[in-house]
């Protein structure tokens, strides 16, 4: 058992990343009563997926400069989610940041395909992400 999934959470969790990068499409952007103090703050929600991320000032203003300080421009709009180590309370803690979606990436055109010397790994795609 995984000890993550014993303690489900309503909103995204560094851990739902499972490592990954993963781009998401803005769906829309609502204030909710959130943690134990219930302070309202932006939680942002995308499409085709339950959860949605609690923002934080560094990963709204990040946002803000990608689509524009009024959070209704922001739908539509495309971000990666990644994992990253911040300092939190004077300890180093998983937390999710965002940035901009990078360009599609380009199918590799080769005439005669690499030598295979491992089994491939497994390839998953955002939708397999459990958020």
């Amino acid at each position: 058992m995984k000890i993550s999934s014993a303690f489900p959470s309503e909103y995204l969790r560094a851990s739902d990343l499972m490592g990954r990068e993963v781009t998401a499409t803005i769906k829309n952007v609502v204030l909710e009563e959130v943690g134990r103090e219930r302070e309202e703050r932006p939680v942002l929600y995308f499409r085709g997926k339950e959860k949605g991320l609690v923002l934080n000032k560094t990963n709204a203003n990040t946002i803000a400069a990608l689509f524009g300080d009024d959070t209704d421009d922001w739908t539509g709009g495309e971000v990666t989610l990644f994992e990253a180590q911040v300092e939190y309370q004077g300890k180093m803690t998983p937390s999710i940041r965002v940035k901009r979606a990078g360009p599609p990436k380009a199918a590799a055109k080769r005439e005669i395909p690499p030598a295979v010397t491992s089994p491939p790994a497994a390839d998953l795609d955002s939708d397999d992400i459990p958020f």
